[in-house]
């Protein structure tokens, strides 16, 4: 309970109020500006400063439906949108640790760029480390001839080229040219031989086909031109019947490729170039990059092909190369800037500055969970949902995206409108490297924690997450951390049964009361519960059905217990502990309003000033209305219960 007292504040001050009020600047422009400061679209200079900080939805009040068609992006400052900056500042710093060859195992990629968006604001766009560093594998070039890595630099997307496929693909089914339940057999006859008549569009979308992940024989050894490999393609034998497994097969893709080219009559190139690169003005996009590109392309592999060394602005995978460098599961060339303009599309139902490019129902077929008998492996059209391997702190049921193996990731989270994106050169100039999950899942992790969350009735909270190891700033979280009461109950001097505040009074012999609201956000494998001592905190027991874990809609939840009267020799105290696993998804834990009562007396609050709570991992949050400490407000009155 928090039972604040009316506050009388002089005119002064509600100016001070309403001067801030009037100055909070807008999350995005429906025509382009916004109020309080000069917004610049994506790829322009940022706007001039605000005086006050901005409001955000809070990530503890999921948005339902599609952001508003007119949503364009534009660059903000964490700040001005109501996000804390310290999470999304500590994975930029952390971004050129990765790039940084000294620091050994922490080494990921020789450069990267990353951008990351909220409710229509860019609020971080960085690039750093080499876009090209290696003359060969072993070899550096000298720090004259090697390119940095710059905001705009290109990027071979991989796999995320398999997304462009699947809009492609969604396309055809508006326009009538496909259906999502129909065997591709009726449009590609030739693939009905080797018991594949059955499989459906939809399986080739969902990895459900029952095909293999690669094509039989590798498409560059297949002489005889681009009609020798589609038939290699074509007669792919299943290893399951269809929709009875589940595997990520880059053989699905190439079909779809097929299909598309088929019922269309044109290339996939000129597809993804009409339908949705030309509408979304997404000019840095493509297949088979021009030479006037090159400047700006980061370096891949070095590969062994005919007059090639390290591989820049030729498609890193072997069987899109095989393909001509245009393929359903890679090939595509671009930049953060673009797919930022793709993933905000997606966010407003299919449409970007009045360009369509899909209906919202195809939209919300590209999140519709596909594959929920196989768990672990949730799949939408094209899209894989809700992996926290590399969502981080983004991860939920609805949100979609994919990886790519030359380092690249999008993930889109539609509940809070944010979407990270990670365009990365890991396979420069060799392809065995460490995994980028770790930067991957930090992004999202980063995006995830700057959204505030705010505690019910506004009170004082605490916070608790995963973390992959490193330390950084604002709600960092960790691994096993405790949040502790004092000693709730002291035994009066000569008593053995009647129980004492932490103020010293005489209770009565009723049951404990306990009650908090918790917001837990986390893997299914990580554990948030209340626990009790009564030896002083030497021992600590579980207090019955307090655990939680996993997703809980982002909504905060009421937790209640009842402990008995006692007696209690040694004194009571409480304690709330997180355990995560590395890595973890998810955002983490938060924790307020904790009250313990017995009777119609308060022995706890957590609200008071000099509630007594020791926090071992976990952080104290600031206040959750900035406006009032801004205008220098206390926080309402005394809460219920204090002395």
């Amino acid at each position: 309970m928090r039972v604040s007292a009316y506050v009388i504040v002089p005119a002064s001050v509600l100016v001070v109020v309403a001067a801030l009020l009037g100055s909070v600047p807008l999350s995005h422009a429906r025509d382009g500006s916004t109020a309080g400061s000069r917004a610049a679209p994506v790829g322009e200079a940022a706007g001039g400063p605000v005086t006050a900080p901005g409001v955000s939805r809070g990530f503890d009040q999921p948005a339902r439906g599609f952001a508003p068609a007119d949503t364009v992006l534009l660059r903000r400052t964490p700040r001005e949108v109501g996000l804390n900056p310290a999470p999304i500042d500590a994975f930029l710093r952390r971004l050129a640790d990765w790039t940084d060859p000294a620091r050994g195992a922490g080494y990921l990629f020789p450069g990267a760029t990353a951008l990351l968006a909220h409710d229509g604001a860019v609020v971080a766009r960085r690039a750093s480390g080499d876009a090209v560093r290696y003359a060969r594998p072993g070899v550096e070039l000298p720090p004259g001839e090697r390119v940095p890595a710059r905001p705009d630099t290109i990027y071979d997307l991989a796999s995320l080229s398999k997304l462009f496929t699947t809009l492609v693909a969604m396309q055809q089914v508006e326009a009538g040219r496909l259906r999502l339940d129909v065997p591709v057999a009726r449009y590609l006859p030739a693939f009905a031989a080797d018991g594949k008549g059955g499989i459906t569009v939809e399986q080739l979308l969902t990895h459900t086909s029952g095909l293999p992940a690669n094509p039989p024989t590798p498409l560059w050894e297949v002489s005889g031109g681009l009609s020798a490999r589609k038939q290699v393609i074509l007669r792919a034998r299943p290893f399951a019947r269809p929709g009875t497994r589940y595997r990520y097969s880059d053989l699905n893709m190439l079909i779809m490729q097929l299909l598309l080219e088929k019922v269309t009559g044109d290339r996939l190139d000129t597809l993804v170039q009409e339908g949705i690169t030309e509408p979304l003005r997404m000019r840095d996009t493509a297949y088979n990059p021009p030479a006037a590109w090159r400047p700006r392309i980061a370096a891949t592999a070095y590969a062994p092909r005919p007059g090639t060394g390290v591989l820049r602005g030729s498609v890193h995978d072997d069987n899109a190369w095989a393909m001509g460098g245009v393929a359903g599961h890679a090939g595509l060339f671009s930049t953060v800037d673009d797919l930022a303009v793709l993933a905000q599309t997606l966010l407003n139902g299919g449409t970007y500055r009045g360009r369509r490019i899909l209906g919202p129902h195809s939209v919300e077929l590209l999140g519709r969970n596909y594959t929920a008998r196989f768990p672990g492996n949730e799949h939408g059209l094209g899209f894989e949902l809700d992996q926290a391997w590399y969502m981080g702190g983004l991860s939920s049921p609805q949100t979609l995206g994919h990886t790519g193996f030359t380092g690249t990731s999008l993930v889109i989270d539609p509940q809070s409108r944010s979407f990270a994106i990670l365009l990365a050169n890991r396979v420069h100039p060799k392809d065995e490297t460490p995994s980028t999950n770790p930067a991957r899942r930090a992004a999202g992790q980063a995006l995830a924690r700057s959204i505030p969350v705010r505690a019910p009735g506004g009170g004082r909270s605490w916070f608790d997450g995963p973390t992959d190891g490193e330390g950084s700033e604002g709600e960092t979280g960790g691994q096993g951390g405790t949040l502790t009461s004092g000693q709730l109950i002291r035994v009066a001097p000569g008593r053995t049964t009647r129980p004492r505040d932490r103020a010293g009074r005489l209770g009565t012999r009723g049951p404990l009361h306990i009650r908090y609201d918790a917001f837990v956000d986390t893997d299914a494998s990580d554990l948030f519960v209340l626990e009790r001592s009564t030896d002083g905190g030497h021992t600590w027991q579980t207090v019955p059905q307090t655990a939680r874990s996993g997703y809980h809609r982002r909504t905060w939840q009421r937790a209640r217990a009842t402990l008995p009267a006692g007696p209690y020799p040694q004194g009571l105290r409480l304690r709330w502990r997180y355990a995560g696993t590395a890595p973890s998804g998810g955002r983490g834990v938060n924790l307020s309003g904790v009250l313990v009562t017995e009777g119609t007396r308060v022995l706890f609050n957590s609200d008071c000033p000099d509630a007594p709570l020791t926090a071992r991992g976990w952080q104290p949050l600031p206040p959750p209305w900035p406006l009032a400490t801004a205008a220098g407000l206390p926080y309402g009155g005394a809460p219920f219960g204090c002395r």
